[in-house]
């Protein structure tokens, strides 16, 4: 019951669901990732994991099953992109054959193929929602089919130790014991708590931290966000240079006593609670909850765009600990099934021979 438990991460990013699993005492026995900048900060961090770099629907079931050799897959994990939300439900169309959606197709093949014990499959919330609740249906009518009973829910990332207002659903399979989602944490985390003790950085400077360098803002950007507020927005700039239209969620400031808005991978107008400028890389990763020692690689966008998807290692480690318990009670079942079961009948005469001895 003690032996690691093995996990195999599709569509893996950076790598925020596999830190998380590994960080609960989970094995990875392979990766899987297209991008390949996010497949580099991937090795990077983690130098000991089999990562295959390529389109998923390149691999065949035979070499699914030759990655996974002889070992027994525990979970599957992963968050495909879903981007059919526009077509489907239209005219009659199911999320399902929307050919943007291909890559679900392809994680639910992964679990058809390995059957592992359990899977989750992490994604944006509206999925929750979409068409009507028919989209998830949809879903986990998939799984349920592969013989898995699923558990879904949708997750605040605050609630769970993570300084960021972040919420994604999280699909979970399994094939034997009792899941459920991780307990609310009361203790909430703000944005000044998890980046304020960072190195100060003027627009344009970088530091000795990795990943911790600040962008280089126009004159006119840096008068704008200057009449912002600690939490304030673009109506605190004047009205002749307040932008007329855009985003919303765009020239605004961190609130240094709340929970970060959603992290994205566009974070350059959403501005320091008190240093005039956006917010560094390794304070995006901060939020998401990334160690100061995970090192991204590539240019700031790509790394930006890296650290805006990825799951927050921390929410994925609550829910890699959910899981193991579940494997536990499986395996305490398969236990108490093989313990060889004593007839009554022999039970009897046992009892009759003791009795015969003791006389």
């Amino acid at each position: 019951m003690n032996k690691s438990k093995k996990i195999i991460d599709l569509f893996s990013g950076a790598g925020g669901l596999s830190l998380g699993f590994e960080q609960a005492g989970f094995q990875n026995l392979f990766s899987v990732e297209f991008n390949h900048e996010a497949a580099e900060t991937y090795r990077k961090n983690f130098p000991h994991h089999k990562l295959i770099e390529g389109d998923i629907r390149d691999i065949s079931n035979q070499e699914i099953q030759k990655l996974k050799g002889n070992s027994e897959v525990d979970v599957i994990i992963g968050g495909p992109p879903c981007q059919g939300f526009s077509m489907a439900g239209n005219i009659g169309r199911k999320f399902i054959d929307d050919e943007r959606n291909k890559l679900f197709k392809e994680f639910v093949r992964f679990v058809d193929v390995i059957q592992p014990k359990m899977f989750v499959m992490e994604n944006v919330a509206r999925l929750n929602t979409h068409n009507k609740g028919q989209t998830i249906q949809e879903i986990v009518s998939e799984f349920e089919k592969l013989g898995y009973e699923v558990e879904k829910e949708v997750l605040q990332a605050a609630e769970h130790g993570v300084p960021q207002k972040r919420q994604r659903i999280f699909i979970v399979g399994r094939k034997n014991g009792e899941f459920k989602f991780p307990d609310i944490e009361e203790k909430v985390e703000t944005v000044e708590e998890a980046i304020g003790n960072l190195p100060v950085l003027e627009s344009g400077e970088s530091s000795s931290i990795p990943n911790h360098f600040a962008m280089n803002h126009s004159e006119q950007m840096l008068e704008k966000m200057s009449y912002v507020h600690d939490g304030g927005d673009r109506n605190d700039i004047p009205e002749p240079l307040r932008p007329k239209s855009g985003d919303i969620r765009k020239y605004i400031r961190y609130a240094s006593d709340k929970p970060s808005v959603t992290v994205t991978g566009d974070m350059r107008k959403v501005f320091h609670y008190a240093q005039n400028r956006a917010l560094t890389p390794r304070e995006l990763a901060r939020l998401q909850t990334f160690p100061d020692d995970f090192i991204f690689e590539g240019n700031s966008i790509s790394i930006q765009q890296q650290i805006g998807n990825a799951v927050p290692p921390k929410l994925a480690k609550s829910v890699a600990e959910e899981v193991r318990k579940c494997l536990e009670t499986q395996e305490r079942r398969d236990v108490r099934i093989q313990i060889p079961q004593i007839s009554k009948s022999k039970l009897h005469r046992q009892q009759r021979e003791v009795v015969a001895v003791d006389y």
